[in-house]
């Protein structure tokens, strides 16, 4: 038959044939999206070495994926019936923006470990673990059933099915598990508004926040779409626009230039010590046992110098 015929080898489109794809697709989309998120890689990984911050390389092996899926995609816009390049773009656009969401994971994280644990309602290292490995999950899932939907499509009168609403299942598992890590972000926000956290929580903080929020509401949007799109059926045009927005955010926006140094949190450490209210500092204990001296004994050793406060009683006493 003419349709095994086409997908062997790269061969133009054929009037009355159409690709899997249901269409060809844009040479200068796939041009120019290369251009763009293999930019933004180049971008992220320089910036991970200078900062030495090397999980932010999480966003430049996303911008890989997807300069991977581009490619595919300019390869198909000569090919239009070749299997090989419509399942690399198929897997790599699929699986490319879950680094990003991880990376989005970490770096609140990093913020809470910043801010100190009174700053969220889990520990740091929990994003970690629970909201990559739900990541990590939805990895697996969407890339199997992107695998077998790719498979089914590039195939005469294939079932793509079982293999969309396995990456259906993917993509809304990956919703849930943002959904739980919003609730975290907004916990997060709430307790920064303490006084005690507020000294700590930089301009440049903020700034990185706003873009941390923007990036999921993004997130968010891609997911939604593509959920409507493959439960539509196997036919429509797999954007990934929204993705270039997020990566461009954090390259701009980069944790390592606004994140505190350590010099940095130091002092904003010290800052909130000497703006706390008095009752929040503990008085010193006395090292002896007798309950009627108020002050320590001559032979005791003093946890701070007496107040002014102090020494002024006493000479009033005497």
């Amino acid at each position: 038959m003419i349709e095994d015929y086409l997908h062997k080898g790269c061969h133009a489109l054929v009037k009355g044939v159409n690709p899997a794809y249901g269409y060809q697709p844009s040479l200068a989309a796939g041009i120019v999206f290369c251009v763009l998120f293999g930019t933004s890689m180049v971008a992220h990984t320089a910036q991970s070495f200078w900062s030495r911050k090397w999980w932010c390389l999480l966003f430049a092996i996303g911008c890989l994926t997807e300069v991977l899926g581009w490619a595919a995609r300019t390869w198909s816009a000569e090919c239009p019936y070749q299997t090989d390049a419509f399942l690399m773009q198929i897997s790599t656009l699929i699986i490319g923006p879950t680094f990003f969401t991880a990376g989005i994971y970490v770096l609140l994280g990093q913020l809470i470990a910043l801010l100190g644990p009174e700053s969220s309602i889990l520990r740091p290292s929990w994003y970690l673990w629970i909201f990559c490995t739900c990541d990590i999950v939805s990895l697996v899932v969407q890339a199997v059933g992107g695998g077998m939907a790719s498979s089914a499509a590039s195939e005469v009168d294939g079932d793509t099915a079982p293999g969309t609403n396995t990456m259906v299942a993917g993509i809304v598992f990956q919703m849930a598990a943002i959904t739980a890590f919003a609730f975290c972000g907004i916990d997060f926000l709430v307790r920064c508004r303490r006084p005690q956290l507020r000294a700590r929580f930089t301009p440049r903080m903020r700034l990185l926040v706003l873009a941390t929020t923007f990036s999921v509401v993004c997130i968010y949007v891609r997911s939604i779409y593509r959920t409507i799109e493959l439960l539509e059926g196997w036919s429509g045009y797999l954007i990934t626009r929204e993705w270039f927005f997020i990566v461009v955010v954090f390259n701009i926006f980069h944790p390592y230039w606004l994140l505190p140094r350590e010099k940095e949190a130091r002092k904003a450490e010290s800052w909130v010590s000497l703006t706390r209210p008095e009752n929040e500092h503990p008085r010193p204990q006395s090292t002896t046992s007798n309950r009627y001296t108020r002050y320590p004994s001559p032979n005791s050793t003093p946890n701070r110098p007496p107040l002014l406060k102090d020494l002024t009683r006493s000479l009033i006493r005497e």
